[in-house]
Formats: structure tokens, sequence, C-alpha cells
């Protein structure tokens, strides 16, 4: 009798917030700047190499494998203010003691990672010793309280009233290398997520960032059953929103994958930190109600309780795409009650910049990885950016990346788009041919999973659902066929 009232308790939250949400995004309030200093590899000139003078060419030939890369190294530096006062204008002019912004994947004796140095006098020779230690965080508000709508008069009319909380923010310290790495402007010549909703479920989202003015709906909070999710007093929603969606409107933040997407924010953590299970599988429920095509799962969504596998199968009915974080422990997987289903599950692993992993995560359970590792994200409160480390960051750049394949190729399916993206991903370094149980299908490329295929989304189903290849090849056999014969029948009619 108990478990039936707390059933039929759950669905009557499900009705009650479904009828409560909202798709009008919050108004936008203005941010402070971001932070200067992002962790970055870099490399210092010196005044001959093996005998010659330094030049990109030779550089990116010798750190990056390729010399036609130098292209890169120069639209990184172009412009940025050297140690000694100049600028980089010229691709064939370096000057000793200069420092060049490097690609995420630069390797080879003299690369650094860190902070930039301060500018000082050249030298001859790279003198950084390594990385610098980040720099204390600073308070994310007077007196360490916010208002997480980011409105100092307290909660929009008609809504709950606001709970003020305090904001915890990672280290001030932060890289860009994960933007650099999924290069996602490649991507946006073809789409930006126009269209697509993105469900992100966990710590709420702060809608007041200029960053993301415009891209976050009113959402739910299911753990009050009534209230909204367009708030956030702990961050890694947040931070997961503005990697998916954030846009430039602050210059120096760091971009999202799908700047065009709108975030559906369903908080399912308390201000305090805890997270109950009932509440995480009554948040999917939420998400996949709202209409989400892509639902991306926080850390605090655990895939082995009951309740949430039960969520998750239902989930899975739809023409859904779930992103979740690779377990760490044994998992029975949520599969589609009735064995069938539109849905997809995308299982995913965090790395660093050097491949490390930034969890253990169970043997062969990673189906791809993404940026997790000293990420450059946006904090609550002011909208500042800082690095930040987990597995939910590397979810969030796979539903950044499924929200773009959904809106570039809308007629595919949620398998499909799972496909796309295992399909699209690189090989991580050090992987055999077959793939690195570690890495799964290796690391996310936005760029290739919406470029067109040679074939073109319906050919391609046709051909994975119906054996469309093997028509088309007896189709072109008897077409070769009659062919060869109607000439054959011509030259004779000639000869007599």
């Amino acid at each position: 009798m108990l478990a039936k009232h707390s059933i039929l308790a759950r669905l009557l939250v499900v009705v009650m917030v479904g009828c409560a949400f909202l798709a009008a995004p919050r108004p936008s309030v203005a941010g402070s700047a971001p932070d200067t200093e992002p962790y970055v590899k870099y490399y210092q000139v010196t005044a001959r190499y093996q005998g010659q003078p330094e030049n990109l060419t030779e550089i990116a030939r010798r750190f990056l494998g390729s010399g036609e890369r130098s292209a890169e190294i120069y639209q990184l530096n172009t412009g940025r203010v050297q140690p000694d006062g100049a600028r980089l204008t010229d691709p064939a002019v370096l000057r000793a003691g200069w420092y060049l912004v490097l690609p995420w994947d630069a390797a080879g004796e003299g690369v650094e990672y860190g902070q930039l140095p301060a500018p000082r006098r050249p030298s001859a020779r790279p003198t950084p010793s390594g990385p610098p230690a980040p720099r204390p965080d600073a308070s994310p508000t007077p007196g360490g309280a916010v208002t997480p709508s980011g409105s100092p008069t307290g909660s929009p009319t008609g809504s709950a009233p606001a709970v003020k909380c305090t904001a915890k923010t990672a280290s001030s310290g932060r890289s860009e290398w994960a933007q650099l790495r999924m290069a996602a402007d490649s991507a946006w010549t073809l789409t930006r997520g126009n269209g697509v909703k993105v469900a992100v479920v966990d710590t709420g989202v702060d809608a007041g960032l200029q960053q993301l003015s415009g891209r976050v709906a009113v959402g739910a909070d299911v753990t009050v059953g009534n209230g909204r999710g367009d708030e956030d007093c702990l961050g890694s929603g947040t931070a997961m929103a503005g990697i998916i969606a954030a846009d430039d409107s602050v210059d120096g933040s760091p971009v999202g994958l799908a700047p065009d997407a709108t975030i559906v924010p369903v908080r399912m953590v308390r201000s305090s930190g805890d997270a109950r299970p009932a509440d995480a599988a009554t948040a999917v429920e939420v998400a996949v109600s709202t209409g989400a095509q892509v639902v991306a799962l926080g850390s605090r969504v655990d895939l082995a309780d009951p309740a949430v596998a039960a969520a998750l199968a239902t989930a899975l009915e739809h023409d859904v795409l779930v992103v979740a974080g690779a377990p760490v422990k044994p998992t029975t997987l949520p599969s589609p009650r009735g064995g069938s289903g539109g849905g997809a599950l995308v299982l995913t692993g965090g790395v660093g910049a050097g491949g490390q992993l930034a969890e253990k995560y169970l043997d062969g359970s990673v189906e791809v990885v993404a940026p997790g590792i000293e990420v450059a994200t946006l904090g609550v409160g002011r909208g500042k950016v800082v690095g930040n480390t987990g597995t939910e960051l590397a979810v969030a750049f796979v539903a950044g990346e499924a929200a773009l394949i959904r809106a570039v190729e809308p007629g595919l399916t949620a398998g499909q788009v799972e496909e796309r993206i295992r399909g699209t991903a690189d090989p991580v370094g050090g992987q055999v041919a077959e793939g690195d149980a570690r890495y799964g299908a290796g690391m996310i490329n936005p760029a290739a999973a919406v470029a067109p295929s040679v074939e073109g989304p319906a050919a391609a189903a046709v051909q994975a659902g119906r054996g469309g290849g093997t028509l088309v090849a007896v189709l072109l056999g008897f077409a070769v066929l009659f062919g060869a014969g109607g000439f054959l029948v011509y030259r004779m009619r000639r000869r007599t």
C-alpha cells in the first residue's frame, strides 16, 4: 500500500510540474568580465633552432607533426601582445622570448602547460619550469550569499520564493584546451543547435547569467514539487548549461557547442547538495515530458538505483537521447520496456588534455569520451569563468554535440544520433586499431558529426535498416548488362 501511494505521489508531482512548465526564458542580467588568464599549452620562442631562425611552419612540424598546422598556431596568437610589447602580425616573423599558445595536442620538448607567464624580458631559451599554481578562488558575491536568479529583487512574479544559498565555485584557474579541442565553430557553418531542447538534470541553471540570456527555460524543481529550475545554488548544472549553450555575449567567455539550443533545467539536487534517487527518477520523467530531444544527466544521478533505471527505461521508449556518465561500479543498464524503443543512452567518460581519465570507469562501459578535466565553465552568480573537473562536464559536451546533430538532421532517430556520435569520434592517443576499452570509440568530434555524409542520411538509413546497398548493387549490375548488350547489337547492325 505504501509503495502504491509513493508511485501515485510521484505521478502527481510529474503532472503538477508538467502543467506549470513554461518555455519562456528569463530576462538577462549583465555579468562581470571573466578571468583573463587561462591554462593553455604554450612554447617560448628561442633565438635559433638547429642553427636556423624559428618559424611557425617548423614549430608546427616539431610539436604537431605537420607544417600545415602552422595556420592554427598563427590564429591562436595573432594580435596578442608579447612580452616585448610587439604583436604577431606576420607568420614569417618571430622574436626570441615570445610566447606562442599551441593547440591542445601539441607535444614535445619545450611545450609547457599552465598560465602564460607575466611579461618579462625575452631570453634565448625557454625558462618556465612548469604550470603555476591556480590563484585562490575569489568570493562569488559580497558576503558569500547570492540570489540564484541573479536578481537582488528576489523571486519572479508567480514563482516560488527564491532560496538564498552560498554559491560554491571551482578554482579560478582555467584552461581553454577543451573548447579549442572541440572546435565547435567548425560546425556552426551548418548548425548552431537552433530549435533543439536540451534538458539538464542536476542542480538547476543560473538563468541570470549574461552568457545564457535567452537560452534557459523556466524548467522545474522536483525537490519541492512546484518550483522552477532556472536558479542554481551549487553551480554544476550551470557549468553544464554553459558548455552546451553559452553564447559570446561576454568577451573571453567560452562559447557552448550549441549556442542556439534551449536549456531546460530540471533540479533534483537540494541546496544542501543532497540528492534522493526518487527525485532523480522524477526529474528524468519530467525532462522527457517537457519535450526535450536530448537529456543530460548530472553526476548525482545514480544509474544503478532501481527507481532511476525504471525512469530511464520509460524515457528510452521515446525518441530521446540520454547522455550520462559512464558507471564506476557494476550497473545493470536500463533498456526500453518491452524490448524496443526509439531512445538511446550514451555513456560518457571525461578526459584531460593528456588523455588521462577523470574517474576509474567500469571496464568496457565508456562509449565515447569528451573533455572533463580542467575545463573552462561558467560559475553561478556573476558568470565568472572558472576551471572545473568532473564527468558531468564531458556529459555536457556530448549533449551539445547531440543538439547540433539533431538540429542539422532532424529526421534521425535518437539511436541514429548515437551511432553518428560514436562513428565520428577520433581515436585517443595510444589506442590500438580496434579501439581502447578505456576510451570507447574515442574523443567526440562535433564538426565531423554534423558534416554531410557521402550517401546522405536517407540512403544511410535505408542501407542500415533495409539492406538498400545490396539492392542498388543488383540494379547497377542489370544496368551494366543491358548497356553492354545494347552496344553489341548496335555494332552487329553496323557491320551488316
